[in-house]
């Protein structure tokens, strides 16, 4: 499948991935997902946006590290699949306290997201271990270290 992404940077964090970067990733985690197309949008945000997103539609009110939209919506154009919504100065404090470096925590996180719009999800224990198992592949691929290690 061939990406089609849009960046939106609606943050003052410094030292974020390219677009080329946050491209390759995504794509790398869309492999092997068929022929055609997929658009992705992904907006990086502070943590205010973070916040209400995640209070709106998680319940939940802090920020969290990303967010995934799927577009699952009959009137969705084909191969719009989705926008991940990625609140860069949670990426760089988890980044800093788990001692990962923040270039391969912002992959793992790209990736994790793309595999939320596939359709992927970690409720399950059964289904934690399969996302889990694609993502240490993908990083893989792309050069990344077990992010769980």
């Amino acid at each position: 499948m061939r990406l089609r992404l849009t960046v939106q940077r609606e943050t003052e964090e410094r030292g974020l991935p390219a677009n080329a970067a946050l491209a390759r990733w995504a794509q790398a985690a869309l492999s092997g997902s068929g022929a055609g197309v997929a658009e992705v949008n992904i907006r990086l945000v502070d943590v205010d946006e973070s916040r209400r997103l995640n209070a709106r539609y998680r319940a939940k009110r802090r920020p969290t590290n990303v967010l995934s939209f799927a577009y699952d919506a009959p009137e969705a154009r084909p191969g719009l699949i989705g926008d991940l919504v990625i609140c860069a100065p949670v990426v760089s404090r988890e980044a800093e306290a788990q001692g990962k470096a923040r270039r391969a925590h912002w992959a793992h996180l790209v990736v994790h997201g793309i595999l939320h719009l596939r359709g992927h999800d970690h409720i399950r224990e059964t289904d934690a271990q399969a996302m889990e198992s694609a993502e240490i592949r993908i990083l893989k691929r792309l050069g990344f270290s077990n992010p769980y290690r």
